[in-house]
């Protein structure tokens, strides 16, 4: 049967050398036959892939197949189709990019040139399969990828949290001013590698849940500070949160709505908490309130021109 060797990859017509090795170092890795040993059909698949690799990944044989000159064996067509290796560019391909019968010409298949040290340095010399001899080479373990929940104040401040992994316990240390997004590595806490290789490691993206009222920018803290008529006009000394206790500031007289304080060294690592004024009117009706605006004096605080 004439297969599409794009849909043997899963791409269109249309697909970039790029997204054409990625497919089938996706595929590969898939059916790789040492990691799919009790699943007889992985070798056929793998070798099916390989073989639509073999043309799709080189320029000028992508170019014969797109025109028809060669079908999806590699093997000439029309005239001329099938007279040995003097016929076009068909080498004895014989359905995979291996030789006929995994003889010696598909020794020139280069795997190294996907993987480099990757997967196939663990093929194995089973009966039939055509990659020689079993290579012992060294093949780094999977990453293991794990999202975490933290709160604020443990982002800000750092600390540790607990997480069960494949059924082990870690430790992970949250570092000062953590924000959402940001990935830890832990190396070597991942999948064990193969042939002696080394463990994959553990990436744990983390995720900082809002604060009721502070907020983050860089190394500085923010925080709305509401404060009453009163103290806005006469000034006061007051306790205000910060990520680390509570202290005491000082507001001073005739202060406005969208002023700022600044408390140094109460934000992250050397940073600051930035406070914006934030005046809030009584709730409750004041006689004398009203009589004390009635008697001051108007003043233009407009400036809009």
């Amino acid at each position: 049967m004439n297969k599409d060797l794009y849909q043997v990859l899963g791409v269109n017509k249309n697909a970039s050398e790029a997204e054409i090795k990625s497919a089938y170092r996706k595929l590969a890795r898939q059916y790789h036959p040492d990691l799919n040993k009790d699943n007889k059909n992985a070798a056929d698949k793998f070798k099916e892939i390989s073989c639509a690799y073999d043309i799709l990944g080189d320029k000028e044989k992508r170019r014969k197949y797109d025109n028809n000159e060669i079908d999806c064996d590699g093997k000439p067509t029309g005239f001329g189709a099938g007279f040995g290796q003097g016929a076009g560019e068909y080498h004895s391909y014989s359905g995979n990019p291996f030789g006929n019968g995994f003889g010696q010409q598909g020794a020139n298949f280069d795997f190294s040139s996907i993987f480099g040290e990757d997967i196939f340095s663990s093929f194995s010399s089973q009966q039939g399969f055509p990659f020689g001899q079993r290579s012992r080479r060294a093949m780094k373990g999977n990453d293991i990828n794990y999202t975490m929940r933290i709160d604020f104040l443990t982002a800000a401040r750092g600390g540790e949290k607990t997480v069960n992994i494949n059924g082990k316990n870690i430790n992970v240390k949250i570092p000062a001013g953590t924000s959402s997004g940001q990935t830890l590595r832990l190396k070597g806490l991942g999948e064990a590698g193969l042939n002696g290789g080394p463990a994959g490691d553990v990436l744990i993206t983390l995720n900082v849940d809002q604060h009721p009222y502070f907020t983050l920018s860089d190394k500085n803290i923010l925080l709305d500070l509401p404060i009453t008529l009163k103290e806005a006009v006469l000034g006061a000394k007051i306790t205000v949160p910060t990520i680390n206790g509570k202290v005491a500031v000082n507001i001073p007289p005739y202060a406005s709505t969208g002023e700022k304080l600044r408390l140094k060294g109460k934000g992250i690592k050397g940073g600051d908490q930035i406070m914006t004024l934030k005046i809030i009117m009584p709730k409750n009706k004041s006689e004398n309130l009203e009589k004390a605006m009635l008697a001051m004096p108007d003043e233009n605080v407009r400036t809009f021109g």
